[in-house]
């Protein structure tokens, strides 16, 4: 029996609530003063959090692989992220409420900058475009044709735009083209299984077409395709866990991966406070709260060390407030680490606090990375959470007899 099936055998009512707050990217390393991020960032509600909680560190998939935030949240919601792969362009399609068949075979999309004598990668995101640069984009993007599949285009946020590809034997199993890195052409989409050869044809047939239409429109003349996959079909999280259970996210990606097992997307704006004022507004009506905070991950990949710890303390001021509402359960960590040394995610642990009832308080008294070292929690995956979450609701009965 595996952890899934354990839970849907497992899970009972209770009126008991938790909410699980996540500051994507946000595990660091030191920079030139010796701290982290979390460390440097003035935190004193987490810190006095910690001295009545149970503290330690969590691997999202494995030690030393550097997760993307598909499998980090995966992970976090209790899906062993290597047996439940979900490509990113599902994620991206489904966040921005575009609908998928089994038929359809997604991608997402980044604007690039490229060189254009050489055609390398300048900048894999284009300075950042606006969001209103990126729809008049995808409507170039929108008149391309290819035989055999319909396509259909659509922006994301800023930078990102989502592909679909809807036909017939378009099966997944495909490589990406973008390279991770400045200094390198796109590359081409190549088939990891026969069966899905014509899935590439046919996306390499699109990308050429784009990146003609693309060549004139600086900084972003040019694009890459990521994560192209089909809809696996997850089990429910009321399946799974019998929750009632809401997401609360500025960005699509997010919203998708909640889409996906279940949850219900709210409306939260834009910003942390009105993520808060959707939280207060939801209260009584779910009694499980997934609360992301994206701003820490992009600061990160920036190498902007600072406007990191700054995101952290905003988060840390609102704090008082979700506590106000009294939740039962409170998990704080972060899918993954992005270090602003790095500029890029990492496959570092990330620090957890664990705030219940008929918990064993540990000696942590400040929420930082090397301070959850030495906390009772150990070191956990983030698979473990869900289920620890759930026994500190009451929503778990006993294993056996």
């Amino acid at each position: 029996m595996n952890q899934i099936d354990m839970m849907k055998e497992l899970h009972i009512p209770s009126d008991k609530k938790i909410v699980l707050l996540v500051l994507d990217g946000l595990g660091g390393l030191p920079d030139a003063r010796g701290l982290t991020e979390l460390e440097a960032a003035r935190t004193p509600n987490m810190d006095r959090l910690c001295r009545d909680s149970i503290c330690g560190l969590s691997t999202p998939v494995a030690p030393g692989i550097t997760p993307g935030s598909g499998p980090g949240h995966l992970g976090l919601f209790g899906y062993d992220p290597v047996a439940y792969q979900i490509g990113r362009g599902v994620l991206e399609a489904l966040g921005i409420g575009m609908e998928l068949t089994p038929k359809s075979l997604a991608a997402r999309g980044n604007f690039c900058s490229l060189d254009p004598v050489t055609g390398v990668i300048t900048d894999r995101r284009a300075g950042r475009i606006p969001t209103e640069k990126c729809a008049s984009l995808v409507e170039k993007l929108s008149a391309i044709r290819v035989e055999g599949a319909e396509t259909i285009v659509r922006p994301v946020k800023d930078y990102r735009f989502a592909l679909i590809l809807e036909g017939e034997d378009l099966e997944d199993g495909l490589t990406e083209t973008d390279p991770q890195r400045t200094g390198l052409k796109p590359l081409k989409v190549e088939p990891l299984r026969p069966g899905a050869q014509k899935a590439a044809r046919l996306l390499n047939e699109w990308i050429e077409k784009a990146l003609e239409a693309l060549k004139d429109d600086r900084p972003a003349n040019g694009c890459t395709l990521r994560g192209i996959a089909r809809d696996p079909g997850l089990p429910s999280y009321r399946e799974v866990y019998g929750l009632t259970a809401c997401a609360i996210a500025t960005y699509p990606m997010y919203k998708g991966l909640s889409r996906l097992v279940g949850m219900e997307v709210l409306d939260a704006g834009d910003t942390v406070a009105s993520e808060l004022k959707t939280l207060k507004a939801s209260w009584e009506d779910y009694d499980f709260f997934f609360f992301h905070v994206k701003k820490t991950d992009s600061s990160g990949e920036d190498g902007n060390f600072d406007a990191k710890v700054k995101v952290i303390e905003e988060v840390d001021a609102i704090l008082p407030e979700i506590l106000s509402l009294k939740p039962d359960v409170l998990v704080i960590t972060g899918d993954h680490s992005t270090p602003a040394v790095l500029k890029s995610h990492s496959w570092h642990e990330l620090p957890v606090l664990f705030h219940a009832g008929h918990i064993r308080k540990d000696a942590v008294t400040e929420f930082g990375e090397r301070a959850c070292m030495s906390g009772g929690l150990g070191h956990i995956r983030h698979v473990d959470l869900m289920p620890l979450a759930m026994a500190h609701a009451d929503k778990l009965t006993k294993f056996g007899s």
